[in-house]
């Protein structure tokens, strides 16, 4: 059966999103119309102006700018801890309409955690796959002899470990938000990596408002208290220079 690795693809994203940021900045404190503001704001840099507002945390302008990503390769036990962050939109894949492949050969993508490997029990864990793909098949043809042409209730034998797809809209404080939690050390590692990886991709076309962005111990003291993984040196270095 095929094994899954992580896609994370920056699909779309506001245009000018740190003009967009700026001028509903400005707007707040500014006589001049939305026009002025526009050709004001077009023709000066404003990097030091979005890092002003993110050092002050005036940070409801940055609400205007959102990201859409595309997500492949990680499991149903990453999605549900995603679909926790509420102020954002999701399109998951559906295992009710999509079966998880056929009779054919081919069995349900899956993910297998690092871990499992380095206690040498990657093959046990892929044979168990296998056996929870023949009872998948099994079950899908029950239901198909009984004229229930349907997944929805196969979809109950599989596990975690099933790999799903998912489309995610988050707005930049949400973001900032998500990374803060998220890219933190002791944040389960899949959506870790998940995140990370979306931190680097809007670092690139939105340097300014996620200059600083990262677990909360890149810009202050760990907010894990007791249960902090003491490594803020190493984190804080890995974060700076993420690009």
């Amino acid at each position: 059966m095929p094994e899954s690795k992580l896609k994370v693809i920056l699909l779309r994203h506001t245009p000018n999103p740190e003009e967009i940021v700026a001028q509903a900045a400005k707007l707040c404190y500014s006589p001049a119309s939305v026009d002025e503001l526009k050709k004001q704001i077009e023709s000066k840099n404003q990097a030091s102006f979005i890092e002003k507002l993110t050092d002050m945390r005036h940070l409801s302008p940055i609400e205007h700018v959102t990201f859409t990503f595309g997500i492949e390769g990680i499991s149903r036990a990453c999605s549900h801890q995603i679909v926790r962050h509420r102020l954002a939109s999701y399109s998951q894949q559906s295992q009710r309409y999509v079966g998880q492949q056929s009779k054919k050969g081919g069995g349900f993508n899956f993910i297998v955690p690092s871990r499992i490997e380095e206690i040498g029990k990657r093959q046990w864990f892929i044979e168990k796959m296998d056996i929870i793909q023949k009872w998948y098949d099994e079950i899908v043809e029950a239901l198909e002899n009984h004229g229930e042409g349907t997944f929805e209730d196969a979809r109950f034998l599989l596990p975690n470990a099933a790999e799903t797809k998912i489309i995610i809209t988050m707005n930049a404080r949400e973001l900032l938000h998500f990374f803060r939690v998220r890219c933190c050390n002791r944040a389960q590692w899949e959506i870790r990596d998940m995140a990370t990886e979306m931190l680097r991709q809007v670092k690139q076309v939105s340097p300014h408002i996620f200059s600083d962005a990262g677990p909360g111990c890149v810009n202050d003291k760990c907010p894990e208290g007791k249960m902090t993984c003491g490594k803020m040196d190493e984190v804080r270095e890995r974060f700076k220079n993420l690009s």
